[in-house]
């Protein structure tokens, strides 16, 4: 008697159960011109100038439009999520002046480096297994992850812009598996936010001109990680203790509720020197110094003169005239914009 052959599961199935294996907490799929709006909304949002000095989004637009524009032979898109969810409330140090306030996702390991490691075993499994070419994302290529997860069914495009996940909330990593395999599609996710606009109340500068709509200009996570420059005067006190991006906006949704921090790959879990750094040890930070704090963090990139300029403006929204003897010496500062901070600071505690 012969013995029946064994009939593996379909590979979308197997393919979502290792992604989560490899510690994804969700896995969808979508036709590769599954999100057609997305290029037309990016173009309007390039044209209104809401995207400040990011060059990089309009230098790269044609390619960011769509998957096929950045790699005409892909066929479907893989949108994968990694949960950070917070153990703790993100907003919980709002009121603690001397401490500076680092975004959730940015207290942990490099999100760059864990996804993307993933990311890749995930790739090679599904060759091996299904064959194809295939390409992998995490944030840094022209791909609109975000559109596409919703198109995967992962979450919407909440009314910050952000993903919103039923099961993981705000607090989702996205990257994603561009490849040439025709896999089923799942369908898009629908948008949940009903009447609910707490994101857009939430927001200290006002950053939202209508729902679904961000003004990055405004946005304190872009004026104190992307902005080089300056930061204008009309934002300063708002940013408040805010050293490094903003969680106002994602901590306020109600979709939170549902995300558990068990869920989060242990790699977030938030570094010490990172929970809540004390804005007098920032203030004396020095190009090594800087390094060696924020080695393998993603704040790594915007380099000691934005966070230090950042931390003169935390210091000057401090209240605490204890900081000049801190900020006294960076008024000297070979970096114009650390200096220029450093005085506004002085001013403002000198000032009551």
């Amino acid at each position: 008697m012969d013995t029946p052959t064994k009939t593996l599961p379909a590979i979308e199935t197997r393919l979502a159960a290792r992604a989560a294996a490899l510690g994804f907490a969700a896995c969808g799929i979508a036709r590769a011109d599954a999100a057609p709006l997305a290029g037309e909304r990016l173009r309007a949002w390039i044209a209104d100038g809401a995207h400040g000095d990011m060059i990089w989004m309009e230098a790269r637009a044609d390619q960011r439009a769509a998957p096929a524009a950045l790699w005409p032979d892909v066929r479907s898109v893989i949108s994968l999520g990694m949960s950070y969810a917070p153990a703790a409330d993100p907003l919980r140090l709002a009121d603690e002046r001397g401490i500076g306030r680092i975004s959730v996702y940015a207290q942990g390991s490099d999100y760059h480096d864990v996804v993307k490691r993933q990311l890749k075993a995930l790739a090679r499994w599904l060759v091996s297994e299904a064959g194809g070419d295939l390409k992998v994302f995490v944030d840094t290529a022209p791909v609109m992850e975000k559109p596409l997860a919703e198109a995967a069914g992962i979450g919407w495009q909440g009314k910050h812009t952000n993903l919103v996940s039923r099961m993981d909330g705000s607090w989702l990593f996205l990257g994603a598996i561009y490849t040439t395999l025709d896999l089923a599609a799942a369908g898009p996710a629908r948008d949940a936010c009903g009447s609910c606009d707490a994101c857009q109340r939430a927001c200290p500068t006002d950053a939202f001109p209508a729902p679904y709509r961000l003004d990055a200009r405004r946005c304190i996570s872009y004026l104190t990680i992307e902005h080089a420059g300056p930061i204008p005067d009309e934002f300063r006190v708002a940013i408040g203790n805010r050293i490094y991006g903003c969680d106002d906006c994602l901590a306020v949704c109600p979709w939170n509720k549902f995300a558990a921090a068990a869920r989060a790959n242990r790699a977030f879990t938030p570094r010490a020197e990172l929970a809540a750094p004390e804005l007098v040890d920032l203030l004396r930070l020095d190009d090594a110094g800087f390094r060696q704090v924020f080695a393998g963090s993603p704040i790594k990139r915007i380099g000691r003169d934005r966070m230090v300029r950042n931390a003169c403006i935390a210091a000057g929204n401090s209240a605490d005239p204890a900081l000049v003897a801190s900020l006294a010496p960076l008024t000297a500062d070979p970096s114009p914009v650390v200096a220029e901070a450093a005085g506004w600071a002085i001013s403002r505690l000198r000032a009551g």
